[in-house]
């Protein structure tokens, strides 16, 4: 502690405190009045640094690099952070978009921001899927036939229907380089990379697509739905019969006619006679058991070598959460998909659900004490999904369907934190936090339903500042409430985040460590209630709850650097830490908190990450027109987070806080000033310099901004 005093010490303090100091016992007042006419001397030769007060919520930058001085107060940038926790661009991700379906009608847009536009870019005519990936003479057979609008003819497509083929990375495809094939087909817009023109015996040239035969071969994929190295990838006959409710889910059912009895019966005693002392004993006697005991589950893991990636909207894509992994995540979550679109078969929730190769490889352990006895390491993964729901119903059939048809899955987690008015007017995230016996039915039932894979949870301190429920709904998921828990014992979760703040907050106030604290000390103390739980009449079988009975505890909130990891660990005796805004602004704090340090990246380290970013876009999105503007748009989300970071070697004091906002400063060199560039047409440029230049038809609303980027056709 004495250390870090010494560190956040203004400037001049340590000259103060010489000065008080009394050799040889003289008096200071005799001692200054002998030196006087040397410090005059002194001060005149040596120029003093005027007292610089430090300013909450500003960050205090070095002097060398100051363009103005630090902004006072109000003065300081405004941001709104709950860009990372709620829908603000339409639901996405999904390459077969409907701007290849010619003539059909445009579709209502979803998400919050239902008004942010990010423009047309398809292609200037649309070419057929009955030749997007086959030889020029050889292309499939076309279901419309002769109704069919779209272009067959390849060799016009390849001329008039779309842009020439970029030269950056020149000009090879990089999604062909790594995997020898590129799933894009004739739409890339590397495609000269990877075609040949054949001539045939009888004179004829013909236009054929080439694979690198030094790669594996992988699976044949011709509709190019396949993504090499994506996992999780759900057939489009099941998204079909799903949206045709064509699909059974038996066990959902039978659950949910078994809970609407229960809730009918629990209902008729407690509402009519609610000061009856013998209300509970009825409503036990005319119990009947659930029509089945939840499977046993995977265990699960989390520890001080696990930090975790959270559940982040927009942000949270497949190529962001492939970088992190790369960096040292541990734990990776989905963005946050709606339960009913995803039971309805819906394209861009089901996208969310894809996963990474390097995602469904094992967390980083290590076996510390008999805590952890029972923990196999080899089959944990470090994926798993996040959902939200507003009824139990939904959170139920959701589960059922996800367990099914999703193989690589390490948890399925409810959001009960989402603060954002979509979600919460309709019952669900945060609202839930209100409404505890609706929680505990939808963790009871999601647990019943999910075969071996373990229910989570993530929620918040409380809707409002006034009254933080957190302590009793953890108590409620830990060990169940008192009505249900002789009969049917603990609900089942297996681990729960909390973020250390509330629905009203926001982020207006820092994130109560405090009280996540007290909540992790009332979980130790549930852990041991739910094993004497285990010996009641009830005697419930302890592979039957989660990790033997354990529910691990995560906090969250404005952790941004390894000193704020480790010191949540040590103080608030969390499991493990849940890090959002921090590793969009700095995917490298995973990198830090595995080696226990402080990394000052430099401009080209960090602009490499960006080239990381677009590699991986378009292996995830494709490398044709849609793919690479799909990349740019949630490129450009991802730079107004990442242009927030200050380099350590211009900051006054350590540790950095991921609350201050800097005055107007200039870097180490022109990448790094522009690399923090507040000015959208900045990073505008910064994703040019991957993606080629930006198609006249796009457009970029920043979120934080009133302003917008918008390339109008010359004409």
């Amino acid at each position: 502690m004495a250390s870090q005093e010494t560190m956040e010490q203004p400037i001049g303090e340590s000259n103060g405190a010489a000065a008080r100091e009394q050799p040889d016992g003289e008096p200071a007042l005799k001692r200054v009045k002998l030196d006087n006419s040397d410090l005059s001397q002194a001060s005149q030769d040596v120029p003093q640094k005027p007292h610089r007060e430090k300013v909450k919520g500003v960050a205090m930058i070095k002097e060398e690099y100051l363009i103005v001085a630090p902004a006072q107060g109000d003065d300081a940038v405004a941001v709104d952070d709950d860009a990372a926790e709620g829908r603000t661009v339409p639901l996405h991700h999904d390459r077969q978009d409907d701007s290849r379906g010619g003539g059909k009608k445009k579709k209502q847009k979803g998400g919050q921001n239902k008004d942010r536009e990010f423009g047309n870019f398809s292609d200037a005519l649309r070419l057929c899927n009955s030749v997007a990936w086959t030889p020029e003479f050889s292309p499939r057979h076309c279901k419309n036939g002769d109704r069919c609008n779209a272009l067959h003819d390849l060799r016009k497509y390849l001329k008039e229907g779309r842009r020439p083929d970029l030269d950056i990375f020149d000009g090879k495809c990089p999604v062909w380089a790594t995997f020898g094939k590129c799933p894009s087909g004739w739409r890339c817009l590397f495609v000269s990379s990877h075609m040949q023109e054949v001539e045939h015996q009888d004179g004829r040239t013909e236009l054929v697509l080439v694979d690198d035969p030094s790669k594996p071969s992988g699976d044949d994929d011709e509709l190019g739905e396949m993504k090499p190295g994506v996992m999780n990838m759900v057939a489009t006959q099941i998204k079909l019969d799903l949206s045709r409710k064509r699909v059974k889910l038996d066990m959902s059912e039978k659950y949910l006619e078994w809970l609407a009895k229960d809730i009918e019966m629990y209902r008729d005693h407690y509402h009519k006679q609610k000061d009856d002392e013998d209300v509970a004993k009825d409503y036990r006697a005319q119990y009947i058991e659930p029509p089945f005991k939840p499977s046993e589950k995977r265990r699960i893991y989390f520890g001080r070598e696990t930090p975790v990636l959270a559940p982040l909207t927009t942000q949270g894509n497949l190529p962001f959460r492939r970088l992190c992994v790369e960096l040292g995540a541990q734990v990776t979550y989905s963005e946050m998909a709606l339960g009913l679109p995803l039971l309805q078969g819906q394209k861009a929730d089901w996208t969310l659900m894809r996963a990474h190769e390097s995602e469904v490889t094992p967390p980083r352990f290590t076996p510390s004490g008999p805590a952890e006895q029972g923990y196999e390491n080899s089959r944990d993964l470090k994926f798993g999904v996040q959902i939200t729901a507003n009824a139990p119903w939904i959170a139920v059939k959701t589960t059922e369907t996800l367990a099914r048809f999703l193989p690589h899955l390490r948890v399925i987690d409810i959001n009960c934190g989402c603060p954002i008015d979509m979600v919460y007017k309709t019952g669900a995230g945060s609202a839930l936090l209100d409404a505890p016996s609706k929680l505990e039915r939808m963790i009871r039932g999601m647990n019943a339903v999910s075969g071996e894979v373990p229910i989570t949870a993530k929620i918040r301190m409380g809707i409002r500042d006034d009254k933080l429920t957190a302590q009793k709904l953890v108590e409620r998921l830990a060990r169940g409430s008192p009505d249900m828990r002789d009969k049917l014992g603990a609900p089942g979760c297996a681990a729960v985040t909390l973020h250390g703040r509330t629905r009203q907050q926001r982020y207006t106030r820092a994130a109560d460590w405090g009280y996540i604290a007290e909540c992790a000390a009332l979980i130790k103390q549930y852990d041991g209630k739910t094993d004497d739980l285990t010996d009641t009449i009830r005697e419930t079988e302890e592979n039957r709850l989660p990790n033997g009975g354990r529910m691990f505890f995560v906090g969250n909130g404005d952790c941004y650097s390894h000193t704020d990891y480790f010191d949540h660990l040590d103080n608030a005796k969390v499991d493990s830490v849940m890090i959002a805004r921090g590793a969009i602004i700095k995917p490298w704090i995973f990198e830090e908190i595995e080696k226990g340090q402080y990394l000052d990246k430099s401009a080209s380290e960090r602009l490499g990450y960006i080239e990381k970013f677009a590699r991986y876009g378009m292996e995830a999105w494709g490398s044709d027109e849609i793919g690479l503007n799909y990349t740019r748009r949630f490129m450009l989300e991802f730079l107004s987070f990442f242009s927030r970071y200050i380099p350590i070697g211009v900051l006054e004091h350590l540790p950095p806080s991921i609350n201050e906002r800097p005055p107007a400063y200039r870097a180490r060199d022109d990448l790094e000033t522009l690399l923090a560039s507040k000015n959208y047409k900045d990073w505008i440029k910064i994703s040019e310099m991957f993606l080629g230049p930006v198609p006249t038809e796009f457009k970029f609303q920043p979120k934080h901004k009133s302003n917008s980027y918008e390339i109008e056709a010359e004409g």
